[in-house]
């Protein structure tokens, strides 16, 4: 009895002491951004930002995780990065297969605003995919630069809506909807869309389209050879994207960074810092600038948000791994 007296009181004791205490050990919850020196040395600096996964306003959740959407922390660092008058130029590392078509706007515009107001010069450097959103992104940049086998492209819009009226079907549950307008539950998974709908569909999503077509001819300045290719919203190679005038280079993350130091007119070996909210011992250029900031205990992170078909809405978006 004693020894099970003992181990309730013991038990007891954790209980009260994992209420009371927070165990973080992927990140530091409500600490702010602080410079990290990645290279270099010097007054003047390269900055690198990363735009890593599904880009989206929504903050990114997972198992007992949470980490800010891609607007929020991008919004976050840009700001900070505004009160520094000795950065000279941004390199932004993007490894994305896009996201909304609202996430993807609101960062091309920060981008914009940013070198508006600072004057800084942008290197974009793609990682293994930039495509869709992910090439979106890139257009603010005065230099586009992606690793040789870099896959990019993908300019369109694809508008995302799941159909459950089958199912419900088969297990005999009906949906009943009452509605003040014909076109009010206009994408409703419970039943099939009319051809009126469908017609009105096609209508957002060429709209859409034509703002990411349109952005690409005025920044990239593509002839009209290439725009009609481009327009076909397929994936092009690194190669394939520099022949039509996607891209810029093909080289590695050191090359971009050497490209950023020669716009902004800075020196070889120009130091290179980054945001983050903790410690990174021996960081390199090519790791993510992904941290947490749940406020709860930080153990798993199952990454399923990138494995499953994401919400309803309009994406700039590659999605090859769904059905169509």
């Amino acid at each position: 009895m004693s020894s099970i007296r003992t181990c309730c009181i013991l038990a007891t004791l954790c209980l009260g002491l994992c209420g009371c205490m927070q165990f973080n050990v992927l990140g530091a919850p409500g600490k702010p951004y602080s410079e990290h020196t990645l290279s270099g040395t010097g007054s003047d600096k390269i900055l690198l930002l990363s735009v890593d996964g599904l880009i989206t306003e929504h903050a990114k959740e997972g198992l007992l995780r949470s980490r800010p959407g891609t607007v929020e922390q991008l919004a976050a660092q840009l700001k900070l990065a505004r009160k520094d008058k000795n950065i000279k130029a941004v390199v932004l590392k993007v490894d994305s297969p896009g996201g909304t078509t609202t996430a993807s706007d609101i960062i091309y515009h920060e981008l914009m605003a940013y070198k508006a107001e600072s004057k800084a010069k942008l290197v974009v450097a793609m990682m293994g995919l930039a495509a869709s959103g992910g090439y979106y992104i890139a257009l603010p940049a005065d230099h586009i630069a992606a690793l040789p086998t870099t896959i990019t492209g993908s300019v369109g819009v694809i508008f995302l809506r799941p159909r459950v009226a089958g199912l419900l079907d088969k297990i005999g549950v009906d949906v009943e909807v009452s509605k003040s307008g014909a076109q009010k539950d206009m994408g409703s998974p419970f039943r099939p869309a009319t051809q009126e709908e469908r017609r009105l569909f096609d209508g957002l999503v060429r709209d859409q389209a034509t703002r990411f077509q349109n952005l690409v001819r005025e920044r990239r300045k593509l002839d009209p050879a290439a725009m009609t290719i481009v327009s076909t919203a397929r994936v092009f190679t690194a190669a394939e994207a520099k022949d039509l005038g996607l891209i810029d280079s093909i080289g590695y993350m050191e090359d971009a960074v050497a490209k950023a130091a020669s716009l902004a007119g800075l020196p070889a070996g120009a130091r290179v810092v980054t945001y983050r909210r903790t410690p990174a011992p021996n960081a390199t250029y090519y790791q993510p600038g992904v941290e947490t900031t749940d406020p709860q205990a930080t153990l798993v992170n199952l990454g399923l948000e990138g494995l499953l078909p994401p919400r309803a809405g309009m994406y700039f978006l590659w999605t090859p791994g769904l059905a169509q």
